[in-house]
């Protein structure tokens, strides 16, 4: 059997279809949505220019300015222990806690929720997402009066406690979502050769979730090192309080704010996120490799 072709006598062939990966095509020219996302992200840049320059001019104002002197001092004023390496290594302790609780308690509860089927289930589920938009400032009120009656008040294992659990909704209601990506397949090969269910998910699961642990990690520790009235409002003594709280020293008691300093300080307490950040971050772009494990 033989194929003819169906071109007319005389016409052109038809031009080569374009490489794998491109687009046929061509540059546009920038519209209006595309100025209107370029100026946006101009205001967002303009504060994070402000904490970097400023950093570097011990003259620094609220003003947007290069330094006519840069230098180092600001920073070298503010590296010492009472102001930034005590309140650091609180905000370590706190934040690193809590994260560690709630990570550990949201796969725990997050489990169940994924592989067994209850009637409670769903209801758990939305009483999680209401509790997700639960403001915290809402229930602090009552908290500190607990937290005064049961004699917790400048405890620094309570107020990690605390910040566990005003984390731990959402993050179980993530780990549920990663959780539910991981093939029950694999856990049953796992159970038919004897392994127990904590076995199984320490082995198995855990591993095969990597990248959604890795989220719930950066999203809790962004959450709670940020976090500013909990400790405020629980942590009493000097020594025990974090550097979200420990900004207030940059204040003086007549209005006036030491803007170079203030912008050192932001740089270094920020910088401990982005380093969790890049170190997790691989983990964030991979996938789930769990579809490998199966064979038809």
């Amino acid at each position: 059997m033989t194929l003819t072709s169906t071109r007319p006598a005389g016409a052109e062939p038809d031009a080569d279809p374009p490489p794998l990966g491109t687009s046929r095509r061509r540059g546009r020219r920038p519209g209006p949505a595309d100025l209107a996302l370029l100026a946006i992200a101009a205001i967002f840049c303009i504060p994070l220019a402000w904490v970097v320059l400023a950093s570097f001019d011990t003259e620094a104002s609220l003003a947007v300015a290069w330094p006519a002197q840069p230098g180092l001092d600001n920073y070298a004023a503010v590296l010492n222990p009472e102001t930034t390496f005590r309140p650091m290594w609180n905000s370590v302790l706190l934040c690193g806690g809590a994260t560690l609780v709630t990570v550990v308690c949201a796969v725990l509860a997050a489990y169940p929720l994924s592989r067994y089927r209850s009637r409670a289930a769903r209801p758990f589920l939305l009483t999680i997402v209401f509790a997700t938009g639960l403001p915290i400032t809402a229930i602090m009120i009552p908290v500190y009066a607990l937290f005064v009656q049961v004699n917790l008040v400048d405890s620094m294992p309570a107020a990690v406690l605390f910040l566990a659990t005003s984390a731990l909704p959402y993050a179980i209601f993530l780990t549920k979502g990663f959780m539910d990506g991981v093939p029950i397949e694999i856990e049953e090969a796992a159970w038919t050769d004897g392994a127990t269910t904590l076995r199984t998910l320490w082995e198995i699961v855990l591993p095969l979730m990597r990248p959604g642990v890795a989220v719930v990690a950066i999203f809790t520790l962004v959450q709670t090192w940020g976090n500013f009235f909990v400790p405020f409002m629980l942590l009493l003594s000097p020594d025990k309080l974090p550097a979200a709280v420990s900004l207030f020293t940059f204040s003086s008691q007549y209005g006036q704010v030491a803007y170079g300093q203030l912008a050192a300080f932001s740089i270094l307490y920020s910088a401990p996120v982005v380093i969790l950040y890049l170190m997790l971050g691989r983990r964030l772009g991979s996938g789930f490799t769990a579809a490998g494990g199966l064979k038809a």
